[in-house]
């Protein structure tokens, strides 16, 4: 049983530059590697619940680490309600509001007070929101593709039995688009699906255009077309597009998700645990994306993705794109294509020579 009284002892905080098996180039900029910052909460009963965030960038991972040492005192000596204590950070920083680096801390520290709750009951957390690890088919994430250097390592991905691949797009003109998807495409055949992200690098009425050429392809989805802000442009996008439109991943907590719903943005909801307030902002917007009925794909966070998909009425994809497993003592596991969780907790126990080798 878990313990009612489970109180936060301390929190301690580790940032690590962790290398990527798979460097990722956008059509906006690249990520190299992976800036990390550790999150442990130790309880009153020696148990510890961790989680991670990812900076994107190492100008922000210093930053994050600083605001975290502002705000993760208070907490010592507070039970483990991860629910109640982001609605007191939520009244707290409601003038400035929760976006940004704030945002993604206070969703970090919520899942590893998850983390911790699982911990001590033993069990996953996917059983502390009612349900049980599944196998879950999950999508191989590349970033901008060579289809001539690149088919040894997407070949691979088809031999461990991902049924999708998603390829990152629009670092050059709409011919340079239609002559990569199209070489994937007869990479991999007509059975699986096929996925492109252009990161938010056109405009809606260029965004348009280029849809229309790559249609043809039979894409999935066609990921962040536009600003990830612009919900109307996503909505013009969408309302002339013959392939279907995904967005989410830059959702901040469940009101965006709202905002988007309403303006009818994406074909499909991409949830970000560490954007959309942690597992219990995850929770409140799986609700929501029941009831409009859209399919709810995971955005990296693999390990915490793979408890939350597993509770989501409308689950659809889980994306593999291993942001941490270099520092993890037992890294994520693919069997056919599939993704199950983990346990106790959310399953993750650092390597610490890993850590240590990485520390920044």
């Amino acid at each position: 049983m878990v313990d009612s009284a489970l109180t936060i002892r301390d929190i301690k905080v580790r940032a690590v530059n962790a290398p990527l098996a798979r460097p990722i180039r956008t059509a906006v900029g690249a990520i190299p590697s992976a800036p990390l910052l550790l999150i442990d909460v130790g309880t009153d009963q020696g148990i510890v619940g961790r989680s991670y965030i990812f900076t994107y960038t190492m100008a922000t991972l210093a930053p994050v680490a600083r605001l975290a040492a502002e705000i993760i005192p208070e907490l010592a000596g507070q039970p483990i309600v991860p629910v109640e204590i982001q609605r007191n950070f939520e009244r707290r920083f409601r003038l400035l509001g929760r976006q940004g680096l704030l945002g993604m801390l206070l969703s970090g520290l919520d899942m590893a007070l998850w983390d911790a709750l699982g911990r001590a009951a033993g069990w996953p957390v996917v059983r502390l929101l009612g349900g049980r690890p599944l196998p879950l088919p999950a999508y191989d994430s590349y970033g901008i593709v060579d289809p001539i250097a690149d088919e040894g390592a997407i070949r691979q991905s088809l031999e461990r039995g991902f049924r999708a691949i998603k390829i990152k797009i629009g670092e050059g003109g709409v011919e340079k688009d239609v002559a990569t998807v199209a070489a994937v495409r007869r990479m991999i055949g007509p059975d699986i699906a096929l996925m492109v992200d252009y990161n938010q690098s056109l405009d809606p009425v260029e965004a348009g255009r280029r849809i229309q050429r790559l249609a043809e392809f039979d894409l999935h989805w066609v990921e962040e077309p536009v600003r990830a802000d612009d919900i109307h442009g996503h909505a013009r996008v969408r309302a002339g597009s013959p392939v279907r439109i995904q967005t989410g991943e830059n959702w901040w907590f469940p009101r965006d998700m709202a905002n988007a719903i309403a303006a009818g943005a994406s074909d499909f909801a991409m949830l970000d645990v560490m954007k959309i307030g942690g597992i219990s902002g995850w929770m409140r917007a799986a609700g929501q994306a029941e009831a409009a009925s859209l399919p709810v794909s995971s955005h990296i966070f693999v390990e915490a993705s793979a408890h939350l998909l597993a509770v989501t009425p409308t689950a659809h994809w889980l994306e593999h794109l291993d942001s941490a497993g270099a520092i993890m003592a037992e890294p994520i596991e693919i069997k056919d294509g599939r993704i199950t969780a983990k346990g106790p907790g959310l399953g993750m126990s650092w390597d610490e020579r890993a850590v240590a080798r990485y520390a920044v």
